[in-house]
């Protein structure tokens, strides 16, 4: 996928009809990517991990405009189980 496409997708989840964000949501996006691999999982084009790195995004976005930022429930459990996942599919490629 994209960047255009992945920025499309991301405005649509956080219903922002402008382009005055653009910029920001890109930035968004690739720290998003970062920080997801800094936990340990390694994102695949799935739309699975697609799906992943639009939450975490989003999650960044409106953390900064509320007042208790924790890491939603639903977000800490995707990336949880995208982590173990990984490491299965690593573990059984060794054997």
């Amino acid at each position: 996928m994209k960047d255009a496409e992945r920025l499309a997708l991301l405005k649509i989840d956080l219903q922002l009809m402008t382009n005055a964000f653009d910029d920001y949501l890109l930035a968004l996006l690739g720290a998003a990517r970062e920080m997801i691999a800094r936990e340990g999982a390694r994102l695949t084009e799935s739309a699975e991990d697609e799906q992943l790195l639009r939450m975490y995004a989003a999650y960044l976005y409106r953390k900064r405009a509320e007042d208790k930022p924790d890491m939603p429930r639903m977000l800490r459990w995707a990336l949880n189980n995208r982590i173990f996942s990984g490491k299965a599919r690593k573990d059984n490629a060794a054997r």
